[in-house]
């Protein structure tokens, strides 16, 4: 895919995707929705890449959605008769799934402003990083629809339920300070040490690190976040514990502390995830088979 409204850029360890459209304040539109799956799909499939970082060209991270139709930009059937269906699914929750379904870890740098969609893309992501000028707004009451990109699923649980709901009921757009008290960016620094900071980061998940245990701890965590028992991580854990401990990259990992020296981690998460990866198709297959 050639893109028009995000740019894809690897360097070393790291996959920084910029969206593109500085001159719209980098506005959500299905272009960039279809974009930014296929561009975490690559970063998934590149097992050179161990991070990706998500920023925007410009003044603004992303300004929320293309409000370029005007009346027309969240009436579906207006807009596109195609969407005119029962089956009509969400493009900001697309992105969000696909977010959340990565293998590889992923840091927003928020550099502007970022509102409507351009919050909630934000928050799947592993850690939230902003400049000190950037600006944060759940503005969906004001615009007369309801949170989308499924944050009513991410919101309470990156920031707790009483602050999602008083930025979701309020829809008033606040700066990048109150995003940090309120825990959703992990810290403020400068403009100009934006990508630095979040290259820093980037680079701390990719070095003496496996790439498969990385990738099995971030899914790991994420959905734990929905389990009703410790129970189920327990027996997870247990599973996994098993499995990676025969593994080669558990006895590289052992053999390099006791002999003081790198490790050199021999599997990739295209080649080297455990047989019970991914665990929760077979929940969902269950469900499926059930109802």
């Amino acid at each position: 895919m050639n893109f028009e409204h995000i740019l894809y850029d690897v360097d070393g360890p790291v996959a920084t995707i910029t969206l593109n459209r500085p001159d719209a304040l980098n506005a959500f539109t299905r272009t960039m929705q279809s974009e930014l799956i296929d561009a975490y799909g690559r970063a998934d499939e590149d097992d050179t890449v161990r991070a990706v970082i998500v920023t925007g060209a410009g003044r603004a991270f992303c300004a929320g959605a293309d409000l370029s139709q005007r009346g027309a930009t969240f009436d579906y059937d207006k807009r596109d008769n195609a969407l005119a269906s029962k089956a009509h699914r969400d493009g900001g929750g697309l992105v969000a799934l696909r977010t959340f379904e990565s293998k590889k870890p992923i840091i927003g740098a928020i550099n502007g402003a970022a509102v409507g969609v351009g919050a909630t893309m934000t928050l799947p992501m592993d850690v939230r990083i902003a400049s000190d000028g950037a600006r944060f707004g759940f503005v969906f009451a004001r615009r007369g629809v309801v949170p989308e990109a499924c944050s009513s699923w991410f919101l309470p649980r990156v920031v707790g339920i009483s602050q999602a709901l008083e930025w979701a009921c309020s829809g008033r757009v606040f700066p990048a300070s109150e995003a940090h008290e309120g825990g959703l960016v992990k810290e403020v620094v400068p403009g100009d040490r934006l990508l630095a900071r979040a290259r820093e980061i980037a680079e701390g998940f990719a070095t003496g690190t496996s790439a498969v245990s990385v990738a099995l701890a971030r899914q790991m965590m994420w959905r734990m976040l929905g389990a009703d028992h410790p129970m189920e991580a327990h027996r997870l854990d247990s599973t996994l514990m098993k499995q990676t401990g025969s593994s080669a990259d558990a006895k590289e990992g052992i053999d390099a502390f006791l002999e003081k020296r790198a490790a050199r981690f021999p599997l990739s998460p295209s080649n080297g995830m455990p047989d019970h990866y991914p665990w929760w198709e077979e929940r969902e297959f269950d469900a499926d088979r059930t109802s």
